[in-house]
């Protein structure tokens, strides 16, 4: 594989956090995916509408020959994963075909140092129960806070 950097996101570079917003959302087997419209529904817009401009937000892409083909973003938002108001929700995406190559535990990584040495106390995340990335996130330490219907609200502590 060539060589991957993992870099902050740059303003400028904002927008693409849409599309990963819709390859971040779980498609189960068998089910047709949503329009790529549905990230503009006020419960997924909230996590890039205006991205960069409060100074909670944190973003890393993964770039591979100058084509960035991950992301991971942070901010706080009252979202599916929304726990309290010192906590940012994360989420993150690898496109399918970059996918199963550590890359989205570089860019994993990569945000929890950041936090971390913001002092934030910990990070949270909303996953289906059913979605294959609940062992991804346990593998990083995340533990679970609370069970909302076929999700669960995931934490990672960052002392």
């Amino acid at each position: 594989m060539t060589e991957c950097t993992i870099r902050e996101l740059r303003a400028e570079e904002n927008f693409l956090l849409d599309d990963f917003l819709y390859e971040a959302i779980f498609i189960p087997p068998n089910v047709e995916p949503p329009p790529r419209a549905i990230t503009q529904k006020p419960e997924l817009k909230i996590y890039v509408e205006d991205f960069g401009a409060d100074e909670h937000d944190n973003a890393f892409v993964a770039v591979i020959d100058g084509k960035i083909i991950g992301a991971v973003w942070s901010r706080i938002m009252n979202d599916y994963g929304h726990i309290d108001d010192q906590t940012p929700s994360l989420a993150i995406a690898v496109r399918n075909q970059y996918r199963n190559r550590g890359l989205g535990t570089r860019l994993m990584k990569r945000l929890l140092e950041c936090l971390k040495s913001k002092r934030y106390r910990r990070v949270s995340l909303s996953v289906q129960k059913i979605n294959p990335a609940r062992r991804f996130y346990e593998r990083l330490g995340f533990k679970i806070f609370d069970e909302r219907g076929d999700e669960l609200i995931l934490t990672k502590e960052l002392r």
